[in-house]
């Protein structure tokens, strides 16, 4: 596992804290267990005061009779802690005379407790070493005749060697002890941190391989149902969706040429044709501007399309709002599509209300949306089938207009994605697959609604809702014969 990135992050962050954490608990237990065993030291240390001393090295005479030394002969003899602590007899001029180890000390020892207990306190304590180098805890404890004469002083010691070495044993357990406990939390962390860097490793070089052309990359070795899974699924979703916009741009792209192509080259050999024949076929020459004509309103609807596309893809396309009939515009669409509704052999069914449905609406998006909508239905229609125009007021500020025709219809697989731009339920029919698309951008645009069934073999329904102003707001731009060819038709 390399130390960068996230895992040099993870270590120096998360490993210190541990580590801090560890090195303060350690402390805190040897801190605490040292207290401890002094504190006993100190305690057994305190069950002896120079008051009681005094009492009982009393009975064995004064000043005059010098008995101190003969009662702190009977003192050491039946002192009953000589397992843990040693005590010295110290006479009045300072001599160590008797000592419960039982060897005599001649040598002059220097005993900051005993010096400063003499100054007054009658009790002191001091911890240090001995010239032996053995660390002691020591309590001195004057002794005083009744007289209030100095009669000597006895010296209690406890050897901290033991403690020490007990002190020691127990920091080299407890820093065994934390660095298995750092070094168990730094494999569990490494293992965490490499089922984190690995995955996350294969998804950057998935997105690299997915960004330089490569749609066909996938995530296939994560196995956890956790946020990394999701990010993978979303990875894997992602080539996915890529991966089939890239199929339907190759195919729009294909698709255009080929509906470039074919205006092209009908203006192409037409206007060869003209020049060849010349003024000679008066009649040749209305066919062939007729049909450039037509050919080149045709390029001209292309063209349009794809830049209303490349708006709506990229947020531009604007509307202008005004007050318009919605009614009046769907009228003029329809009327325009009748002759070429009955030159297809296909029977166009129109039926609306005769009374206005205002709104405020671009009218030319909304004549787009009309003319998409009927152009897809004689498309996808066969000779001989029914397209039907339908408009209704459920109330009076909204308006459902429905155009279903009996063609070939949509598959369910297809359904959903029929919205998508350049997709296509048939590819050999003409058209750039992107109508839909500005169509529902546009009825959006409007706070409207687009809804599509379909029953493949059967037809297709859409359905379009768009929200209305009161009908006194604007009135009826349709002309009387506009109506009265509507309800003929």
């Amino acid at each position: 596992m390399r130390f960068v990135g996230i895992t040099k992050r993870w270590f120096l962050n998360i490993a210190s804290v541990m580590a801090f954490i560890l090195i303060f608990v350690s402390l805190a237990i040897l801190i605490s267990f040292r207290s401890y065993y002094y504190s006993v030291a100190n305690l057994a240390l305190d069950s002896y005061s120079a008051q009681e001393l005094s009492a009982s090295f009393n009975l064995y005479g004064d000043a005059a009779t010098d008995g101190f030394r003969t009662a702190g002969r009977n003192f050491v003899e039946n002192f009953p802690d000589k397992d843990s602590m040693a005590v010295w007899i110290i006479d009045r001029t300072g001599n160590i005379v008797l000592s419960s180890s039982g060897f005599e000390i001649k040598s002059k020892v220097t005993m900051p407790d005993y010096e400063t207990a003499l100054e007054g306190s009658n009790n002191a304590k001091w911890t240090g070493s001995l010239p032996s180098g053995e660390r002691i805890m020591a309590k001195t404890c004057v002794c005083s005749y009744p007289d209030g004469t100095h009669a000597g002083a006895v010296r209690f010691m406890i050897s901290l060697e033991q403690i020490e070495h007990q002190l020691v044993r127990l920091s080299i357990t407890v820093i065994l002890v934390a660095l298995a406990l750092f070094a168990l939390l730094m494999f569990s962390g490494s293992i965490f941190i490499r089922s984190i860097v690995n995955p996350v490793k294969a998804v950057g070089e998935t997105a690299k391989r997915i960004a330089g052309g490569d749609l066909e990359a996938r995530i296939n070795h994560y196995s956890y149902n956790d946020e990394i899974g999701e990010l993978c699924k979303t990875i894997n979703d992602m080539a996915e969706k890529l991966s089939a916009t890239d199929r339907l741009k190759n195919d729009f792209i294909s698709t255009v040429s080929h509906e470039l192509r074919t205006p092209l080259t009908a203006i192409k050999g037409w206007g060869e044709t003209l020049l060849q024949i010349g003024d000679t076929d008066a009649a040749m020459t209305e066919r062939g501007m007729s049909v450039i004509i037509s050919e080149a309103a045709r390029l001209n609807e292309m063209v349009e399309e794809l830049l209303d596309f490349s708006r709506m893809s990229s947020g531009r396309m604007k509307l202008n709002f005004e007050k318009t009939d919605i009614l009046a515009e769907l009228d003029e669409v329809v009327f325009e599509f009748r002759e070429r509704a009955v030159r297809e052999g296909l029977e166009l069914i129109y039926n609306v209300p005769h009374f206005p449905a205002p709104a405020r609406a671009d009218a030319s998006r909304m004549r787009q949306v009309f003319i998409n909508l009927l152009d897809n239905a004689l498309k996808y229609s066969n000779q001989g089938g029914k397209i039907v125009v339908l408009a209704e007021m459920p109330n009076p500020a909204t308006l459902i207009v429905t155009v279903s025709d009996t063609g070939i219809g949509i598959s369910a697989e297809d359904l959903p994605h029929v919205r998508e731009k350049f997709y296509k339920v048939d590819s050999t029919v003409r058209g750039s697959g992107i109508g839909l698309a500005v169509v529902d951008e546009i009825v959006r645009l409007h706070n409207g609604e687009m809804e599509i069934t379909s029953v493949y073999g059967e037809g297709t329904t859409v359905r379009i809702t768009l929200p209305l102003e009161p009908v006194s707001s604007l009135t009826d731009s349709r002309t009387d014969s506009e109506g009265e060819s509507a309800a003929n038709e």
